[in-house]
């Protein structure tokens, strides 16, 4: 086995631990009350699991399920299907989270930009579509015949018009380069080890984002984790302390980990017993360090400013 560098951080499971966390997860086999899946590792395949959930009982859902591309994920391979076939997929599973959710809910769905017409259409049947969140993916190679693809979507719903959304919660601190003036005077400056900063209202473009790497804390071998950063602004805008946010494809468990950390409730579904032991170990981890990265004293960061400004006192 190939010795890890000291620097790299990437979680992983020993057999001993892979025994240890699956007798965490739990299976869902019938009609079930929200006491018994409350902060739970469910271990199935979602069409398993959901005509047994308790109706109107989440607050928020985030939704990370397999992108239309041919992608394998541990065990199980997911296909390339046509624009309408996808559309159907994701509408077999939508309709039924529908009943979930309480009226006041939120709903935020991952995709990118190829299966943005699919999902597109999907969340208007059942959802009011607010508005859709781009973020900067800066990660691989260049591409030689096409644009590198760069960004991915985040789609903003609610099941009514009544719904909390929080702003003020996800301000991010921006280097001052042109500083807004009143009465001749710089306007809203913060001044740090002698630099300006400005919070700034959340917009739709997201360029401040660090995907998980090998030397980063929360970083797994799932292919395609998402950030606690991400995750925590979904959070924080539409959810208060004590809220349950549910998470139907967990992955490795970036959802309720965040969820934990910013003392919610949880609920994950994963079908990958590897995966969901891993959110299990992250989980467990997060009991001891409840940090994220790039989010500091309830205000988020841009990328690569943080740790300078912090290191440099």
């Amino acid at each position: 086995m190939k010795k890890k560098s000291p620097r790299n951080q990437t979680i992983e499971l020993s057999e001993s631990e892979i025994d240890y966390f699956s007798n965490k997860l739990i299976k869902v086999n019938g009609p079930v009350s929200v006491s018994e899946i409350l902060n739970k590792t469910i271990n199935q395949d979602l069409l398993e699991v959901l005509d047994y959930l308790p109706e109107s009982f989440v607050d928020l859902l985030i939704v990370d399920p397999p992108y239309n591309l041919t992608k394998s994920f541990n065990n199980s391979l997911f296909s390339r299907k046509s624009i309408e076939e996808y559309a159907e997929w994701i509408d077999g599973f939508l309709s039924k989270l529908r009943k979930v959710l309480k009226p006041t809910a939120t709903v935020y769905l991952c995709s990118d930009w190829h299966s943005s017409t699919s999902v597109h259409l999907v969340l208007s049947k059942y959802f009011i579509v607010r508005n859709r969140i781009t973020w900067e993916r800066e990660k691989g190679r260049g591409a030689k015949t096409n644009w590198k693809n760069s960004s991915e979507d985040i789609w903003f719903c609610t099941v009514s018009d009544d719904y909390s959304f929080y702003p003020e919660r996800v301000k991010l601190k921006r280097k001052v380069l042109a500083p807004y003036k009143q009465n001749g005077k710089p306007k809203d400056w913060i001044i740090e080890n002698g630099k300006s900063f400005r919070l700034t209202y959340p917009s739709n473009i997201w360029t401040d984002i660090s995907i998980p790497f090998w030397s980063m804390p929360e970083n797994t071998e799932h292919p395609t984790q998402k950030p606690e950063k991400l995750i925590a602004k979904l959070i924080l805008a539409s959810s208060d302390e004590g809220d349950i946010v549910f998470d139907p494809f967990l992955g490795s468990g970036t959802t309720s980990v965040v969820a934990k950390k910013l003392k919610r409730n949880y609920i994950g579904v994963e079908r990958e017993k590897i995966y969901a032991c891993l959110a299990e170990k992250r989980l467990e981890l997060a009991e001891k360090d409840s940090s994220i990265q790039g989010f500091r004293d309830g205000v988020f960061w841009e990328r690569n400013t943080l740790n300078k400004i912090h290191t440099s006192k």
